[in-house]
């Protein structure tokens, strides 16, 4: 029994419960580099020490506009080359032993998570910011996008700690290190990082896609002057 509770507690994301939680809309995006630099950050500090992104390579960070002593100096903790992959440092076989099961992989969590009710980025912004104390739990955490989680709060010291009153709506009983609206703040990008990192490459398919949608329409165009101009003389 205490091996199916602990591994409950890093059962993978993608299993997490869908149903009618309402959404918030994420207000991020993936074209703020400064955002995306900080979500780094976040992931690195809270996230890499259990999760792993392993499709993923460090040297990919300078895309976000740091150089690759930056990344060296300040994220790059679990390899020792630039090109490596973000693993976690813990073997699998390591974690498993220690909670009964391997804390999923995040790479491209954000798109995992997409689904009828909104995006993937709609769902983990909801989801990290609605934890609360419940000593019911063997954490000592639940989630109200989520009933009965199993996995902690990994960002409650920035947040605080929340709890639920008498109505079932979130009180902030104890304040964390950041005020509520820099914790959104926070949590906003490193969901921009956890979005970015599923699809590095999507703003650059949106600009060619532009690209593609304003060079079929002039090809039109001409195509239609050229139809018009063989036609003309035909009754």
């Amino acid at each position: 029994m205490k091996k199916i509770l602990i591994a409950f507690l890093f059962a993978p994301i993608v299993a997490f419960a869908s149903g009618s939680v309402h959404l918030d809309k994420w207000p991020g995006t993936v074209a703020d580099k400064p955002a995306l630099q900080n979500g780094a950050k976040l992931f690195v500090n809270y996230c890499l020490n259990c999760h792993g992104a392993s499709y993923m390579r460090y040297n990919r960070l300078t895309e976000l506009g740091l150089t690759e002593q930056q990344i060296k100096d300040n994220l790059m903790f679990t390899a020792d080359k630039i090109g490596e992959p973000m693993r976690v440092a813990a073997r699998a076989g390591e974690q498993r032993a220690w909670f009964g099961a391997t804390p999923p992989d995040l790479t491209v969590i954000a798109r995992a998570r997409a689904s009828a009710d909104g995006s993937g980025a709609d769902w983990l912004y909801t989801y990290l910011r609605q934890f609360y104390r419940d000593d019911k739990r063997p954490t000592g955490w639940n989630n109200l996008a989520f009933e009965n989680v199993g996995m902690p709060h990994i960002l409650w010291e920035l947040q605080g700690e929340q709890v639920l009153n008498k109505d079932h709506k979130l009180e902030l009983a104890v304040p964390g290190k950041l005020s509520p609206k820099e914790y959104d703040q926070a949590v906003s990008d490193l969901v921009g990082f956890l979005v970015w990192m599923a699809e590095p490459m999507q703003e650059q398919r949106k600009q060619l896609g532009i690209f593609v949608i304003l060079f079929l329409c002039v090809l039109f165009g001409f195509a239609y002057a050229l139809k018009k101009e063989y036609w003309k003389d035909i009754k």
